[in-house]
């Protein structure tokens, strides 16, 4: 039987592939090659450009606010794989239970929060927050805890758990839909066959759905850690770093030097080193995300 398919020439899907990969190319390798060039000048944003080497760099390797900044975002990455991927994995498991009712609302209103802009999220929580007519202060006096009011975005110790909880917010609604689409693919058979067998919900959602689906939540895990190592805009909003450099994270670090301070040399350097620690970081993580599913494949 003669094959009825069509299979268009090489000539036309190059014509359709060009001006994405063209756009993508200007967007993204253009101005990494750009701040990679621009790091090795001291350059204050205008005509005059003074190449100094290496300089920047060994300034970068001595400055403590970018790797104070470095660390809050080790931190956030963390909050957010347990709090993004982890909570998605476990509303997906109660979602998809035979118990669950409503279910296409449940999917719904969990991504609405992800398709909000983050400027938005970071002012509807800047607002919960706030001392005098926030409201999560105005229901610890409603409850008659007027002691443990505080303005909660000025704690040193505790502002970065406190700008972690709208990311984590935010996004769990997003790595729902994609653990949603992986665990659909999964024949039913096989969890009839588990519970006829005695196992409970814990042991099959270890067991099974965790090794079945173990490579989408890699890419659910690598799209966090991309999203967090480059977090800004919920940062910025809220605190701007503040107090002092208690939220500081990279790059908004990397946008106060550049256009604040007027130091774009030195700008392009820090942005340098986003791209190389969140790749290594990515890295690192993927490669333990991959040893304990694979200590828990022999298990």
């Amino acid at each position: 039987m003669q094959n009825s398919s069509i299979k268009p020439p090489k000539w036309l899907i190059a014509a359709f592939l060009i001006i994405p990969i063209a756009w993508y190319v200007f967007s993204v390798f253009i101005p990494l090659l750009a701040a990679l060039f621009y790091s090795f000048f001291n350059w204050k944003g205008g005509p005059i450009k003074t190449f100094t080497g290496i300089a920047n760099y060994v300034k970068l390797l001595h400055d403590e606010t970018f790797w104070q900044s470095f660390m809050h975002n080790i931190y956030i990455v963390f909050v957010c794989i347990i709090g993004q991927v982890g909570i998605a994995f476990v509303l997906v498991l109660m979602v998809n239970s035979r118990q669950a009712r409503l279910k296409e609302i449940h999917r719904t209103f969990g991504f609405f929060p992800s398709t909000i802009s983050a400027v938005y999220i970071g002012l509807i929580w800047t607002m919960i927050f706030d001392y005098r007519r926030g409201i999560l202060n105005y229901i610890l006096r409603a409850m008659g805890h007027e002691d443990w009011t505080q303005v909660w975005l000025n704690n040193e110790s505790k502002v970065l758990q406190f700008v972690s909880i709208p990311l984590v917010w935010q996004f769990i609604g997003y790595y729902m839909v994609i653990l949603m689409s992986a665990i659909a693919a999964i024949d039913p058979e096989i969890f009839d066959e588990a519970e006829l067998d005695g196992a409970n919900a814990f042991q099959r959602a270890v067991h099974i759905v965790l090794p079945l689906i173990k490579n989408t939540l890699l890419v659910c895990i690598t799209l966090c850690v991309a999203g967090n190592m480059k977090v800004f805009d919920h940062i910025y909003t809220m605190t701007s770093g503040g107090p002092g450099t208690a939220s500081m994270v990279m790059a908004l670090y990397g946008y106060k030097v550049s256009f604040e301070q007027n130091d774009m040399g030195y700008g392009s350097t820090i942005s340098v080193a986003i791209f190389v620690v969140s790749l290594v970081v990515i890295g690192l993580i993927r490669k333990l995300i991959n040893y304990i599913m694979r200590d828990k494949e022999v298990e």
